[in-house]
């Protein structure tokens, strides 16, 4: 073992700052022999001086704060165990392997701190094994590469299971009194010319359906996203997420500083299972792969703000769906879609009140796209509201427009109502009807302009 000297604190309270100075509770290491060292003498801080390579995996012992520098890992990476703090370090391990995680073995692990972290690796925090407590406190965390491709544990529910994220924070025990807690501030994932492997940040409990161990998140704030699954196109029981919140987190507020992009076939961008009081993206919601919406929920969210465009590509891809769960008032800053198949705004639930200030624009015409697991086949609808769907209140400040062949700009079959739209709406494509109601009763569209340049303004056919 690599000798450290033991320097103490002068009367003046000066500390020495050479690599291989130690004080009764901090020390700085410059080479992998010092790291160990501290380690073992029960030093409370280590300080890295520059990059140590080629370490093996190893346990940050309970109270251990480690700080500055980069660890090179050859395979492996860096394990948690209780109370740790890691402060302006990064972290590189190959993509594909476990670059930060926590020690299963630990029945409670106090209060796990990572600040202005950076990694080349998944960080992946859980409650499996022997954990059964514990909080997290992330302010500042990067994860530049990570592929989790090859990860076999996966969270499922709705008819598809969901690839890990590079940043997984994730509860999987069965047990209801198993409850984790977090505040997660600052996480950013990937790069639009190298976007992370597999889903972007991931948190969520043990079951879609809110049963078993859960995750109360008092934050959630995500800088620049950009991801890929890396799944093949067609396949239907899988998917991916650029910001996935899962069955079992309970979240008080997230907001997407940053821009979330995810690149491949069912990438879902933001996607929520969960319960979340207060969702707000502030930049760009972009998809550029089939069957791949900009955000689709399942869960609950009391007030959703989309203050950015959202913007998907591929065939399939749609702006927003309301599948199961609830949401309160939902506002956007514009949705456009430019795919077959790629509904702008669907909803097959209730939801309160539609706001947006900007246009709602659709291109494409019929294409398959994937629906809680099946391949479906859709119409690239501005506006749909199917079977079982409703919203008391819709208010566009722009215009509603389908460009498709024979596809309306807005289609109800459910329940609607009252409608404005400042813009007007708008069918542009070859035998569409502006809109198209799949109910006996007749619809009030009194002050918004309506046109269709190759099909009716306004249409009504029976459901039978």
């Amino acid at each position: 073992m690599t000798d450290i000297s033991l320097e103490r604190e002068s009367a003046h309270g000066d500390a020495p700052t050479g690599p291989g100075s130690v004080l009764p509770d901090s020390c700085i290491v410059g080479t992998a022999g010092e790291l160990t060292a501290a380690l073992e003498s029960g030093a409370r801080t280590i300080r890295v001086a520059g990059a140590l390579y080629g370490l093996p995996s190893f346990r940050l012992p309970p109270g251990v704060t480690l700080c500055g520098g980069e660890l090179e890992f050859t395979s492996g990476g860096l394990i948690l165990t209780a109370d740790n703090e890691l402060r302006d370090v990064t972290v590189r391990t190959p993509e594909h392997e476990i670059a930060i995680r926590n020690d299963c073995a630990v029945a409670d692990f106090g209060v796990l701190v990572l600040h202005e972290v950076s990694t080349h690796g998944q960080v992946l925090l859980e409650a499996a094994g022997a954990v059964r407590a514990g909080h997290i406190d992330i302010n500042g965390l990067s994860v530049v590469a990570a592929d989790t491709r090859a990860r076999t544990v996966l969270p499922a529910g709705y008819g598809v299971s969901a690839r890990q994220g590079a940043v997984t924070v994730w509860n999987r025990q069965d047990d209801p009194a198993v409850v984790l807690t977090a505040r997660l501030r600052a996480i950013a994932a990937g790069t639009a010319a190298a976007p992370v492997r597999g889903s972007g940040v991931m948190v969520g409990g043990f079951h879609a359906d809110d049963t078993g161990g859960r995750v109360h998140i008092s934050s959630l704030t995500t800088g620049e996203i950009h991801s890929d699954g890396g799944i093949a196109p067609g396949t239907a029981d899988l998917i991916s997420g650029g910001v996935f919140v899962l069955g079992g987190a309970h979240i008080g507020l997230v907001v997407n500083e940053g821009s979330v992009t995810t690149h491949g076939p069912n990438d879902m961008v933001l996607d929520n299972w969960g319960s979340v009081v207060r969702w707000i993206a502030q930049s760009p919601v972009c998809s550029f792969g089939p069957s791949g919406i900009g955000f689709v929920n399942f869960g609950d969210i009391e007030e959703l703000e989309v203050r950015a465009p959202i913007v998907t590509r591929g065939a399939g891809a749609r702006g927003f769906n309301l599948y199961a769960g609830s949401v309160g008032h939902a506002r956007f800053a514009g949705i456009t879609t430019y795919g077959d198949g790629a509904v702008g705004f669907q909803v097959t639930r209730k939801l309160l009140r539609l706001s947006i200030t900007g246009d709602l624009h659709t291109h494409g015409g019929r294409a398959l796209s994937l629906v809680e697991g099946v391949q479906t086949e859709l119409e690239a609808v501005a506006l749909s509201i199917k079977p079982g769907g409703a919203i008391d209140t819709v208010d566009i400040g722009g215009q509603v427009v389908s460009e498709g062949a024979r596809v309306p700009a807005v289609e109800i079959e459910g329940t609607l109502g009252r409608l404005e739209v400042a813009g007007g709406i708008t069918a542009l494509g070859d035998g569409a009807d502006a809109v198209h109601v799949l109910r006996g009763e007749r619809f009030d569209l009194a002050g918004t302009e309506v046109n269709a340049k190759y099909g009716k303004p306004l249409s009504y056919a029976a459901i039978g």
